[in-house]
């Protein structure tokens, strides 16, 4: 049997559900955080390189607790592929939703006490959310955003599942999954601005108005699907008998 996400150690759901709020908060604070303040000077490459640090900081702290997921989709893909239970996959879901959201409160509030106008013209650019036509960076349509966040988010699984197996070298699984999603992020941030996460593209458009919240169904179920179809391709032809 592959070693689950969670670790074998038995850590009580407070304390794993904290750490999902915690490991979400980073994730989506160093992305969005970086978007806001910092990418008018570095570009795309920022923020791509924030998301992959900060996945990777917080899986190397809280991944023995929790199993980092930090991700609804990384959680149903996880028991989709037989790797986390599904009795808790409702709890991490909320968990993961509450720490995108908190992060995205603090730097609303930050920008909000910042330079006049910086919140203002944040949420009037649709606040970093994801989106399509309009609210796509580069202008992509519908299908185009669709086929990148299923495609890019399935690999995403693949490379998830195949780094946390009991096969792979120990030690270097947060390294490989924050590369990877640095990798994804570059491809995908002109696209649709890149989620894989449905905690991430909730807690952007609550801030960015009614066109992000409109475009939001797109971002809470084709990262989702895409991770089924990654379980299913790594249980299916990459797991083994076990």
């Amino acid at each position: 049997m592959a070693t689950e996400i969670p670790t074998p150690s038995s850590p009580s759901m407070t304390a794993r559900l904290a750490a999902e709020v915690f490991g979400t908060f980073l994730l989506v604070g160093g992305v969005i955080g970086t978007a806001f303040f910092s990418s008018a000077n570095t570009g795309l490459l920022g923020p791509a390189l924030a998301v992959g640090l900060a996945v990777l900081g917080g899986a190397y702290a809280v991944g023995h607790i929790s199993g980092a997921h930090f991700n609804p989709a990384v959680t149903i893909g996880a028991a989709v592929a037989g790797r986390f239970a599904w009795k808790d996959v409702p709890a991490y879901v909320v968990a993961q939703f509450v720490g995108g959201l908190l992060a995205t409160s603090v730097l609303a509030l930050i920008g909000t006490f910042g330079p006049s106008g910086a919140f203002a013209d944040a949420q009037a650019g649709g606040f970093f959310s994801n989106g399509f036509d309009e609210g796509s960076p580069a202008g992509y349509g519908l299908v185009a955003v669709i086929v990148a966040e299923f495609v890019l988010t399935a690999v995403f699984l693949v490379v998830i599942l195949g780094v946390t197996d009991d096969r792979a070298y120990a030690g270097f699984a947060p390294l490989a999954i924050g590369l990877t999603l640095t990798v994804i992020h570059l491809v995908a941030i002109p696209v649709s601005n890149a989620s894989f996460n449905p905690a991430r593209s909730l807690a952007t458009a609550v801030y960015g108005g009614p066109d992000a919240l409109m475009q939001l169904w797109v971002f809470l179920i084709v990262p989702v699907v895409g991770a089924i179809a990654g379980a299913a391709l790594y249980r299916g032809v990459f797991a083994g008998k076990r």
